[in-house]
Formats: C-alpha cells, structure tokens, sequence
C-alpha cells in the first residue's frame, strides 16, 4: 500500500503546531537560477544560542526535542542521520528517513542531501537531486536560522516539491522555533 507521504507530513505539520509564545513569521523566497532549477531560502530568528540551535539541526537528540520523535545516527556511518515521524519505527525501517551529511561547520553549517525517503514518497527521483544547506548567525540573542534548498528542477515533479516544500520547510523552522520558546516536545503527549 503506498502511503500520501505529502498528506502524511501535513498531517504532522498540523499535529506539531502548538499554541504558545509567538515568534517572528518564517520568510520564504524563491529564486529561479540560470539554469532554470529552483532554490528556495526559508529564514526565522529562533530565541536560542547558537550553540543550542546547532545542537538541535545536527544530532539525534536535538532532532527528538522539536523535528521527529525518533532519531539516529549508526556507529558504522556518522554522516546519516535517520528519522521517522513514527515512534514504532526503526533504522532501515521503509517509512524512514535519511539524510547524509555532506558538510558540516560547526555552529555554522551544515549541508545535507536526502538518500532515503519514505516508501511512496512523490517525486522521489527528483527530490534525491536537492541539497539542504543549514546556516546559522548570530542575531543578538536569538539564532538566525537559514535553510536553503537548492536544485529543484524546472519540471512538473521539481515544481510540485517545491509547493510541498514552500509549507513544509516553513512549518519546520516554525517547530524549531516553537521548541526554544516552550521547551522540547514531549512525544508521549502527542
């Protein structure tokens, strides 16, 4: 049975979204290169230190305490990263998540690609061809927090991950900074 991944993952966005303090809106842009591909920037300041945010993007634990309720990276491979939005699954499992780190500043960046998505993912041919790049600043006390997804093609499927993901993303850096103004997510309540 293929699963509507997109439905999936608007359904977590949904359940993810929770009432509390207000932070600065998620800024999105799009930008059309001169190769016709697309890249789109999300950017939201997050009222955590840098060093917390860094924590956050880049281990297993910080992407339990706000993205996904499990995380892991294997002792045989500390450049993926596997998550899954549910808490029955487990590594390798065919509704997991990988992505593999590529490059990684430390507390400045971190360049990832996605190698393995959920079983029925749309599009997902196309989507193994976009690079995620992290970028964090200081912003006073608050992180400045940058995702910018390059290389969605201009194709039906390139365009159609790009309107998922112009929500997606958004909802994502909105967890993020979610997490910083009322604390880790508790997965047992949700």
């Amino acid at each position: 049975m293929v699963v509507n991944c997109y439905a999936a993952f608007a359904a977590l966005a949904v359940a993810l979204a929770s009432p509390g303090a207000a932070a600065e809106p998620v800024h999105v842009t799009l930008h059309r290169e001169t190769d016709r591909s697309q890249t789109m920037v999300h950017e939201a300041l997050v009222d955590g230190a840098i060093t917390d945010v860094w924590t956050a993007i880049s281990t297993p634990e910080g992407w339990m305490s706000w993205a996904v309720p499990l995380a892991w990276i294997s002792p045989a491979n500390a450049d993926v990263l596997e998550t899954s939005y549910n808490s029955a699954d487990r590594p390798g499992g065919p509704n997991t998540i990988q992505q593999r780190f590529i490059a990684r500043i430390p507390g400045r960046l971190l360049v990832f690609r996605t190698i393995k998505a959920p079983e029925g993912f749309p599009h997902w041919e196309t989507y193994r061809g976009v690079t995620s790049v992290f970028e964090l600043e200081p912003a006073g006390r608050q992180t400045r927090v940058r995702l910018t997804s390059l290389g969605y093609p201009d194709t039906n499927a390139g365009n159609a991950l790009v309107g998922f993901f112009e929500k997606g993303n958004a909802k994502t850096l909105e967890n993020l900074q979610q997490r910083f103004l009322a604390g880790p997510v508790d997965w047992n309540k949700r």
